[in-house]
């Protein structure tokens, strides 16, 4: 024998009561069918019936319209000649929902007993019309067989009673039987219901009393889900669980199964099977006593969420140590009939706080400050503080309780993404960590918590890029072409969910092309600043988000404090925060390490050569950097390498600047400006405290040139110094040497500016726009390390940039 059990969703039509039939069709068993009201009428009998109560003459054609629905399914599962018999069968109890709802009108009151008998209308109505349509069904009224006691402030199921009644009748059984869902009696014979998702309680009432192989309860999902699919799309079906983990997630929020359904086939240990009647193939979600092995199975099964809930918290000096505390604030509550969903306790009793609907929120108030009344007003409990728009997240998994750092793994992967944590609940049996955290978190929080425990196939990054131009441009094409190779070998998926230039900018939650992102900008862009940005980005909230700076602007450097701030990683090429004032770098660095996200900006020095990363390295082993000289502008180094007696230095300026080596003022260049910035950002990542104004600087042409009014002027003017460095290099040549542009740090002072080295220095043969860094420390003293490479152009300092946003998401 199997149990079926159809929702609301399963027999919402008469399209999909047809699947019914067809899915008990297929079954050789005995078969036993629980059936719940058509989808959506449960809600709107209860609606009519409080509009009656409040003398609302709406509420009779609420009632036509529930009649109605009812009829139009009729008519269409049975033919013209069978229909107006069904009909009739259903007649008695729309004549007695109509005469309810009358009296309740004409009287302007709603009792439990009405609300009881209108409430439950739905299962009769939905049940005697798919009795009829599936051949050979016999119905049975389940009020007659499962009786109930009021206790606890509502109706609970008289186990002994209930059971004596079934046993009696399943005797009588037919191949194929039905029953309603969610409704039962008293001993008076009076209409209860078992509360809302009842109908999987009947189920499983009745598959523990007639001893059933398996109870199936039907739905309009595959299972189980690791989490729910409305919050994570990426979510999927879980195919097996044990009645302690299905309880846990049901508890918590998975609507898939009522949580009190698994008590009775528990203790008959009858096997679950959660199906989707929209999908039958599938196989769905198997519970039951039989716990996995966790050497082949992840720690957690799933997570399950709660929102639309208040954080409660009574805290006190005077609770310490104080018996009876406890009982009387769960006593009080138990009073007023509010549910208590999670208890968290700190060990030494100075605060207890409690998670409930937010609907009792006033109610639980009241109580708790009337039963502790003396104690509030002697100051020995403080004011009872409510935090409201809360929702619960929790992890479930048997497997938890023998792995270590499940809690730590957990902790760590909200934490570092913005979401705070105001109450955690975690029983020794370690088989739920429940934690409360502010609803509007409540997606960032599960996204995060799914990557963390690789219940997803990959890893997500959610990029915001500002700058779409030479090296922006090239990033895209990055992405775009790696975006396959880093999903299949790396499970890493990168999806660009914002896009800015100076004046517009773009956003998807879902992720654009990165091919055609550019062209969407100028199609669909929004007019908005880098501040406007900025504050859009802070408000998606979504997790593992990174902010890309592809420009040079002091407006874009100026936002990153406010955004590692909000816990979003910062990767950038523009050098101009990272040689900031000291305390501004410094500041921006502590925030990053505090908030536990990434501010990753070694394209600043070499392009995408790795320089700062090797000092980095050097440092945190404890080594110390002694002393530094480099030639970091690929700009400077292909000018002194082009010029020649064909090529003078006017010429070359304008060569380096259409290649896209230099600046687009190729002044910052020329005047030391972004030398003195890259070795201002060296020496700091070496551990030297030193400010802009500590490097002596030489520029590359005479300061009168560089001080000219415009780029225009200074290209116009800048051929009068052609004889001078022609004559210069000739002479160098000569000798033997060569011009570099050099950055300096020894004994903790700095300097830039053009040297003449020799055959013998490591200078001399650094060709084309190459970079090279010599390095002494102390465990570096006798010969240097030397780092050298290509240390110009878009496309490879778009390639460093690519390989810092890779590092954010933390893999090899």
């Amino acid at each position: 024998m199997r149990v079926l059990k159809f929702g609301g969703t399963s027999v919402g039509s008469a399209q999909n009561i047809s699947r019914v039939k067809a899915i008990v069709e297929a079954i050789d068993e005995q078969v036993i069918v629980v059936v719940s009201a058509v989808g959506g009428v449960t809600d709107r009998l209860i609606q009519a019936a409080k509009m009656a109560a409040e003398g609302n003459r709406e509420c009779f054609e609420k009632l036509d319209s529930i009649i109605a629905t009812h009829h139009e399914v009729v008519n269409t599962l049975f033919d013209a000649s069978t229909s107006p018999a069904v009909i009739q069968s259903i007649d008695p109890e729309i004549e007695e929902l109509k005469a309810i709802l009358k009296g309740v009108f004409l009287i302007k009151e709603l009792s439990k007993k009405s609300l009881e008998s209108v409430s439950g209308m739905g299962e009769r109505l939905s049940s005697k019309i798919i009795a009829q349509y599936i051949p050979g069904m016999k119905w049975y009224d389940s009020r007659e067989y499962i009786k109930t006691n009021y206790e606890y402030g509502r109706s609970q199921v008289d186990q002994e009673m209930t059971q004596s009644l079934l046993c009696e009748v399943k005797a009588s059984l037919g191949a194929r039987s039905l029953f309603p869902g969610f409704i039962s009696s008293n001993r008076k014979n009076e209409n209860t219901t078992l509360g809302r998702g009842g109908s999987d309680y009947t189920a499983a009432i009745l598959a523990a009393a007639f001893d059933a192989q398996m109870l199936e309860i039907w739905t309009d999902v595959d299972g189980f889900m690791t989490a729910d699919p409305r919050v994570i799309s990426r979510a999927y079906c879980i195919d097996k669980l044990s009645y302690a983990e299905a309880m846990e997630l049901s508890h918590f929020g998975a609507k898939v199964i009522y949580p009190p359904t698994i008590l009775p086939v528990y203790q008959k240990n009858i096997p679950i099977k959660i199906k989707n009647t929209f999908n039958p193939v599938a196989p769905g979600t198997l519970i039951n006593a039989e716990k996995e092995n966790i050497s082949s199975h992840r720690p957690i099964k799933g997570i399950s969420s709660i929102k639309g809930v208040s954080l409660v918290t009574v805290q006190g000096i005077g609770m310490v140590g104080v018996t009876g505390i406890s009982m009387r604030l769960f006593s009080s509550l138990a009073a007023k009939e509010v549910n208590v969903i999670l208890i968290s306790q700190a060990s030494s009793e100075n605060s207890i706080s409690i998670v409930i609907d937010t609907e009792q929120a006033m109610v639980a108030q009241k109580a708790i400050e009337q039963e502790f009344k003396r104690e509030i007003a002697l100051k020995q409990i403080n004011k009872i503080s409510i935090d409201t728009e809360m929702a619960v997240v929790a992890i479930v998994g048997e497997n938890m309780k023998r792995t270590t750092g499940i809690a730590g793994m957990l902790f760590n992967s909200v934490g570092k993404n913005g979401v705070n944590v105001f109450a955690i609940a975690q029983g020794a049996s370690e088989l739920n960590i429940s934690f409360v955290i502010k609803e509007k978190d409540i997606k960032k929080a599960i996204n995060v918590i799914h990557e963390s425990f690789f219940l997803s196939d990959y890893s997500r990054l959610n990029l915001f890029l500002v700058g779409k131009g030479t090296v922006g441009g090239k990033l895209l094409k990055k992405i775009s072409e790696q975006q396959d190779k880093l999903l299949k070998n790396n499970r890493l998926r990168i999806r660009l969910a914002g896009l800015a230039s100076s004046n517009a900018m773009i956003f998807d939650r879902e992720g654009m092309d990165p091919a055609t992102a550019v062209h969407q900008l100028k199609e669909e862009g929004l007019k908005g600043s880098i501040t406007d940005f900025r504050d859009q980005i802070i408000s998606m909230n979504l997790a593992n988000s990174v902010f890309v700076d592809c420009t040079a602007s002091e407006d874009v450097a100026a936002i990153y404090q406010s955004l590692l701030e909000a816990n979003i990683s910062v990767v950038t090429a523009n050098k101009i925060a990272s040689s900031s004032s000291y305390q501004s770098y410094i500041k921006l660095k502590e925030t990053a390490r505090e908030k536990g996200v990434k501010f990753h900006f070694e394209t600043n020095v070499g392009a995408g050569l790795p320089i700062i990363a090797p000092i980095n390295d050097l440092v945190k082993s404890g080594d110390k950097i002694i002393r530094l000289e480099a030639v970091v502008s690929g700009t400077l180094n292909f000018i002194v390498n082009t010029l020649s007696k064909d090529k003078p230095l006017s010429q070359v300026i304008t060569e380096a600047k259409e290649k896209g080596y230099s600046e687009p003022d190729p002044r910052v260049d020329l005047s030391g400006t972004d030398v003195v910035r890259k070795l201002l950002i060296l020496a700091r990542e070496a551990g030297y405290v030193m400010e802009k104004e500590d490097v002596e600087v030489e520029p590359f042409v005479p300061q009168a040139y560089i001080n000219l009014p415009s780029l225009d002027a200074f290209m116009s003017k800048v051929g009068e110094l052609n004889a001078e460095y022609e004559a210069r290099r000739q002479k160098l040549e000569s000798e033997g040497k060569r011009l570099r542009y050099a950055a300096r740090l020894s004994d903790g002072k700095a300097k830039v500016g053009l040297i003449e080295v020799d055959r013998n220095h490591p200078f001399y043969d650094l060709e084309g726009s190459n970079n090279i860094i010599l390095i002494w420390s102390e465990h570096y003293n006798e010969h240097p390390m030397q780092i050298k490479g290509y240390g110009a152009g878009a496309d490879v300092t778009a390639a460093g940039v690519f390989a810092d946003i890779i590092k954010v998401a933390n893999i090899n």
